[in-house]
């Protein structure tokens, strides 16, 4: 009798403490829950001077707080549904990003005629498209989740090109990145440029020839400005597009995707955004 009660008392003083753990690893398992990702997704309108833009903006509105602005300018294709795809990853990714309407009135181009005759004025006139960038960013910096302090731009192909002369007029961003972007640019000045700089390249884009690199690299050398190159063998214009090898075989232009390509870019622009916004 006496052992039957020593061993029922054993039961419950081991039954009391198991509640007890679990109700600790309850609470504890409550407390750090983490709080669930809330991606919101906006159009953005604003104007500059008479003509109208409608942006795309992104950010994760579960936690109250300020976040990285990231700028993004589009291909020459323009603000269509795979620049707002990279909109969403970097919000996704802790960043607060906008994409700039640079064509206005959120006027997208179907094939590269009516591309080129968009996009040739911008590369004619790098003032007119910082126009148009500043009007983008001043509106993607009135938003209570933006941090003024902390502002990045990105660009593909024909963007590539334009948030690289954003840096070389002068714009107070932090850094700028270029993912298969042209490299004929506005000129070169050592009090203009405040930028950090990291150029995404395909060793394979005939866009972009090895003289073209050679030469604008010769540029920013002759500044002493902070950039990085990062060339990736075998991608062709455009590889980071999941789209590039459909439409390249649609309109018989040299471009295609490459996979390896656009997570390795992707990842150096993450570490170069760890960099530049500590």
């Amino acid at each position: 009798m006496k052992k039957s009660k020593f061993l029922m008392g054993a039961v419950v003083v081991l039954l009391a403490s198991l509640s007890a753990c679990n109700s600790s690893d309850d609470k504890k398992t409550n407390e750090e829950k983490p709080v669930a990702m809330q991606v919101k997704e906006d159009t953005a309108q604003y104007k500059l001077d008479s003509v109208s833009m409608i942006g795309y903006v992104a950010w994760d509105a579960s936690v109250d707080k300020k976040r990285p602005v990231v700028m993004v300018v589009p291909e020459w294709w323009g603000l269509n549904d795979y620049t707002k795809s990279r909109v969403k990853q970097l919000a996704e990714a802790g960043y607060f990003a906008f994409a700039v309407d640079m064509y206005g009135n959120g006027m997208q181009a179907d094939n590269p005629k009516l591309a080129g005759e968009l996009a040739t004025p911008f590369y004619k006139d790098p003032a007119m498209a910082k126009a148009r960038f500043d009007a983008a960013m001043s509106k993607a910096l009135s938003y209570p989740a933006a941090d003024n302090s902390k502002v990045a731009a990105i660009g593909y192909c024909f963007g590539g090109t334009q948030v690289l002369n954003m840096a070389l007029l002068g714009d107070p961003l932090k850094g700028v990145v270029s993912f298969h972007g042209g490299l004929e640019t506005a000129p070169v000045n050592k009090d203009l440029l405040k930028a950090d700089i990291l150029i995404c390249h395909g060793d394979s884009d005939s866009f972009v020839p090895p003289a073209q690199v050679a030469a604008f690299r010769k540029k920013l050398d002759s500044i002493g400005a902070s950039y990085t190159f990062k060339s990736y063998a075998g991608a062709t214009h455009a590889f980071s597009n999941p789209g590039a090898t459909e439409t390249g075989k649609k309109f018989n232009m040299p471009i295609a995707y490459n996979a390896a390509a656009d997570t390795a870019s992707w990842n150096e622009m993450k570490t170069f955004f760890d960099k530049i916004f500590k």
